[in-house]
């Protein structure tokens, strides 16, 4: 037992959350890729390196699919209802800020 839940269970929790992270992260990229198109994104790709936090993430059922949705998020409540585009969200996560 692991916090009231089986082992069984825990173990499917875990394997369902990676599932859907990689689910919403592929139709994430899918998205954007869309929008901005693939030339454009490998022409400005940053050198960002992902927080260690983003990568512990994936130990903890759900989590990485929580950074994912906030990314959304992000996406569509700062950078899309102000006006900015798609690149400008793209250029935010690949890039260092000064």
């Amino acid at each position: 037992m692991i916090n009231g839940i089986s082992e069984q269970d825990f173990a499917a929790y875990i394997i369902f959350g990676l599932v859907l992270n990689f689910v919403f992260s592929i139709l994430f990229g899918i998205y954007l890729t869309k929008n901005i198109g693939m030339e454009e994104m490998i022409q400005s790709k940053g050198d960002k390196k992902q927080p260690l936090l983003v990568s512990l993430s994936l130990l903890i059922p759900y989590a990485k699919m929580a950074v994912t949705l906030y990314r959304v998020s992000i996406l569509q409540f700062y950078f899309l209802n102000k006006g900015y585009s798609h690149k400008d969200f793209w250029i935010y996560l690949t890039h260092e800020r000064e």
